[in-house]
């Protein structure tokens, strides 16, 4: 079954720049001279180290364990030694982190337990399927990198009826997913009807934007091997692929404001990419160690899609991109609406990065920022159906608790309303500092 999908509320039209990469295949990215594993990878509890400097390690092995129910294990990408456990700068949390260094030998020896769990889905059950991807160390690829295990065990008073399989890859320039579907797309399958295994879910919902026709098709072949399964096109728009956006186009539902999730609708939602990592770990027994990275942008050489190691530098995928193509302007890790401007290029990629973007000189200019005219126009585009020129303003006064009450935690960061706005206005960042700050009071509210 295929159901053409066009309504969504608020969004933007944005030029996707999908054409720079979206014709260059999946190659591996090599072994980088080290590799930076923070052990803060994912939503939830960083893991503990297991190892120590001079320890020698193999491709696949457990180097840090789970530490409380939100969390997972880490794995090494690759053999060699370890170099240091030292702070590093996480650039997805703008903060210093606790890292594993690991030196790579060259042998991309892997470990000794790795085995394959099962041949098929028969051979495997639901509760095995959970504690494999446990094991694995996945994460949701999609960018939230909440632990794949947790998500497939909801309480058990919220029955899931749908699991969405988001293919939507909204994000302008990214093409990762784009190429996993149409290389990968029958371990692609596999890995969904897994995950709907495990979560004891019958129907299957395929979710892919209409400007990847190759991959719709190559989806669509994939999908019919198996039953209970539908394929939903959407038209392109962006933020179409975020979690609640999707379920409310695709089946009509709106999720509740924080700390509502998906399920209290009876829905589950993973990325392509997290279901090949289980397709991944159940045929291979390889976890989670490697991931899709689109790099690309005007401002680098040879766009390209890469099969990296979790915690190569950026600045050797650039290098394998070509380099830079003229003044670089600005590096962002992520797409241009909801990614990190990067202040280095020795940051490693983690689990939720899925592209690095490099943005020309002129690109990248600055424009000044004017007062607000009022014209609505953040409020139009907003997804979420919030105010952004009140939640921003307050937030510029630090007038926390009023952006609270315009539901400044609803927010989802997606950029529209900054995109949007004529008076070039940071409106997400302001927005940030609100929720940051309601935040931090909460957390200090529970712990008093």
């Amino acid at each position: 079954m295929i159901t053409i999908i066009k309504k969504m509320i608020g969004g933007v039209s944005v030029p996707d720049k999908k054409e720079l990469s979206e014709s260059s295949p999946i190659e591996f990215a090599g072994l980088p001279g080290e590799l930076i594993l923070f052990l803060s990878q994912h939503i939830g509890a960083p893991s503990v180290p297991l190892v120590k400097p001079k320890d020698t390690v193999k491709r696949g092995q457990v180097i840090a364990e789970p530490c409380g129910f939100v969390s997972v294990p880490l794995h090494a990408p690759t053999s060699g030694v370890i170099k240091a456990i030292e702070p590093r700068y996480h650039p997805g949390q703008a903060r210093m982190c606790e890292a594993i260094i690991l030196e790579p030998d060259g042998k991309h020896e892997p470990a000794e337990e790795l085995s394959p769990a099962a041949s098929d889905l028969d051979g495997i059950s639901p509760d095995e399927i959970r504690e494999l991807a446990r094991q694995a160390g996945i994460v949701g690829l999609g960018g939230a990198a909440f632990p794949t295990s947790v998500k497939l065990a909801p309480p058990e008073d919220k029955p899931i009826d749908t699991y969405l399989l988001n293919g939507s890859e909204c994000e302008p320039y990214l093409t990762a997913d784009h190429r996993l579907m149409l290389e990968q797309a029958d371990k692609v399958m596999f890995g969904f009807k897994g995950l709907m295994k495990a979560a004891g879910v019958r129907r299957g919902i395929v979710c892919i934007e209409d400007n990847k026709p190759d991959a719709i098709e190559a989806m669509k072949q994939a999908l019919s091997a198996y039953d209970g399964l539908e394929l939903a096109v959407l038209s392109t728009r962006y933020p179409r692929g975020g979690e609640k956006q999707l379920i409310q186009a695709v089946l009509g539902r709106e999720v509740p404001p924080p700390p509502g999730l998906p399920y209290d609708v009876g829905v589950l939602v993973s990325n392509v990419g997290t279901a090949y990592a289980l397709a991944d770990a159940v045929l291979t027994g390889v976890p989670l160690v490697e991931r899709v990275v689109t790099v690309t942008g005007e401002g680098v050489a040879k766009p390209s899609n890469f099969r990296t190691l979790i915690g190569t530098p950026v600045s050797y995928l650039i290098e394998k991109a070509g380099g830079f193509k003229g003044t670089p302007g600005k590096v962002i890790l992520g797409g241009p609406m909801m990614g990190c401007s990067l202040r280095s290029l020795d940051v490693p990629v983690f689990k939720g990065a899925s592209g690095i973007l490099v943005l020309t000189k002129e690109q990248a200019v600055e424009e000044p920022i004017l007062p607000c005219v009022k014209c609505g126009k953040c409020v139009d585009v907003c997804p979420m159906g919030l105010q952004p020129l009140w939640i921003s303003a307050y937030a510029e006064r630090e007038l926390m608790e009023e952006a609270e009450t315009f539901r400044a935690m609803d927010c989802i960061e997606c950029g529209c309303c900054a995109y949007i706005c004529p008076a070039k206005r940071p409106l997400v960042q302001w927005i940030k500092m609100a929720k940051a700050d309601i935040s931090s009071r909460r957390s200090a509210q529970k712990k008093s």
